[in-house]
């Protein structure tokens, strides 16, 4: 069910306005879609199928991204390493035979990797 809070695309990745969801007949939910020419009006089922038989144009709910740095510290024995969220931080907690210090990007939607 399509949630007037969250943040939507289409599956086919195009950007997405939802204006309302208590409207009436088989495609309650009004928004628009961004396409290449500008936005079109659209409209889409309780559900989030489009209201045209173009499953490119259904919804998918746009997660949150976890956006982190994080500094990790690299021994010879596997079991020896530690993360830090500074460079500062990893290096005041290394070891004499600390063997590198690795930045780590993490980029992701939330809940990403959880899946079972």
């Amino acid at each position: 069910m399509v949630d007037i809070q969250k943040q939507y695309r289409t599956k086919n990745g195009c950007e997405v306005r939802i204006y309302s969801i208590d409207g009436s007949g088989k495609y309650p939910i009004h928004g628009a879609v961004k396409l290449i020419c500008g936005w079109r009006i659209e409209t889409w089922a309780i559900n989030g199928d489009a209201s045209y038989d173009d499953v490119r144009h259904d919804l998918v709910e746009v997660k949150p991204r976890i956006k982190r740095t994080h500094w990790y510290n690299v021994y010879p024995n596997p079991e020896d390493c530690n993360i830090a969220s500074t460079k500062e931080d990893a290096d005041f907690r290394a070891s004499d035979n600390r063997i590198a210090c690795v930045k780590v990007e993490i980029d992701c939607e939330e809940g990403e990797g959880l899946d079972q």
